[in-house]
């Protein structure tokens, strides 16, 4: 009889595991959820201890989905325990003890929207109830401030370390805080890589004990376009956990793209996707959808290199409008269709994230 519940539950299980996130559209098993499932009151009792963080607006379709696997059943409870742990970075890279996971946002060249999905994704990831931070390594063009609305310097308490300023519920540092505006910079990459690294490992992340509960989920550091000599050295100093790759859906930049997945595969950073921007416009007249850049290059490109499409975004004014009004959409219309298809993007990274090795813990971590 016990044998036959085993295997009752363990169906049940399986049946959960394999429902899709409604927002992602992933399995719940992609991201690694082992459901735990219980009798209770003539029904089944389900909880989710989820690797990833999940905005409290989405759990009833969750939960209706997962109601729908264990039918003819009654659900007669269900939880979701999200537990967002420090994953794998690349090999012989010191762990930040501030930041469980520092994802890092790069592209084949300018011009594609990078630090726009950078700060929106920062967002979106922090509307799903993470501690976030925003990391801009842009040191050519730093557009961070700007697009949250950032300006003077930061405050340094004791002359070593750096407040991080914050906006719109997330933390945010960049070189633009501590370079004149207008200044042009002109860095070679020793210069660019002990700045950045100075500002990763000098500011308080997370608040002042920088261990437990103030330490930051995400850090989502904004790359400088392209793959020379600064985004290789940086891809090599920073733990990154996960990359994501931004390209726009013409050929040609998909190109460029692509030298960018190589970058990070020699430098053994995982790339946890890609996000195609700029993919459809929609016209604000009419409402006639239009492919400007051509259609599925990102899904082409996910496809021939085995990386998965995260998401698409649309080409919207408004994205620009608020980015430079220092409000991004994602906070300033977070109903609006593009704030959703970044919340989607964020998502799935977050889910694929959860599904690769944790961090081994440092000896000394272990023993206390």
């Amino acid at each position: 009889m016990h044998g036959m519940e085993d295997a009752i539950q363990h169906d049940l299980a399986a049946r959960i595991a394999a429902v899709v996130d409604p927002r992602a559209g992933l399995a719940l098993s992609e991201a690694g959820v082992r459901p735990r499932v219980t009798a209770e009151g003539g029904g089944v009792a389900v909880s989710l201890a989820t690797g990833y963080p999940v905005a409290t607006a989405d759990l009833p379709a969750l939960r209706e989905a997962v109601a729908a696997a264990v039918a003819p059943l009654p659900l007669a409870g269900f939880e979701l325990v999200p537990r967002i742990a420090a994953h794998a970075s690349q090999p012989n890279v010191a762990l930040s003890p501030r930041v469980r996971n520092i994802i890092a946002v790069g592209a084949g060249k300018g011009g594609v929207g990078k630090s726009t999905v950078a700060v929106n994704l920062a967002l979106a990831l922090a509307a799903d109830g993470a501690r976030v931070g925003v990391l801009d390594a842009d040191v050519y063009g730093p557009s961070v401030p700007t697009m949250l609305g950032l300006s003077g310097r930061p405050d340094s308490p004791d002359g070593k370390s750096i407040e991080p300023m914050r906006a719109h519920g997330i933390e945010a540092m960049s070189i633009g805080f501590l370079v004149e505006q207008d200044t042009p910079m002109i860095w070679r990459g020793p210069m660019a890589t002990s700045a950045l690294t100075q500002l990763l490992e000098q500011t308080l992340w997370g608040g002042e004990a920088g261990t437990g509960a103030s330490t930051l989920d995400y850090l989502v550091v904004d790359l400088p376009p392209g793959t020379g000599d600064i985004q290789l050295t940086l891809a090599q100093k920073i733990p990154v956990a996960g990359a994501v790759v931004v390209t726009t859906p013409q050929d040609v930049a998909t190109l460029d793209a692509r030298k960018a997945l190589r970058m990070f595969e020699k430098v053994q950073v995982p790339v946890l996707g890609l996000v195609e921007n700029m993919a459809v416009h929609t016209c604000r007249n009419c409402g006639h959808a239009e492919h400007v850049f051509g259609e599925g290059g990102g899904a082409r490109m996910a496809a021939q290199y085995g990386v998965p499409l995260l998401g698409s975004l649309p080409l919207e004014i408004a994205i620009r409008e608020q980015g430079d009004a220092g409000v991004p959409v994602v906070a300033s219309a977070p109903d609006s269709a593009a704030a959703q298809a970044f919340r989607t993007v964020a998502r799935a990274l977050a889910m694929r994230l959860a599904a690769r090795p944790r961090a081994a813990m440092p000896i000394a971590a272990a023993l206390a």
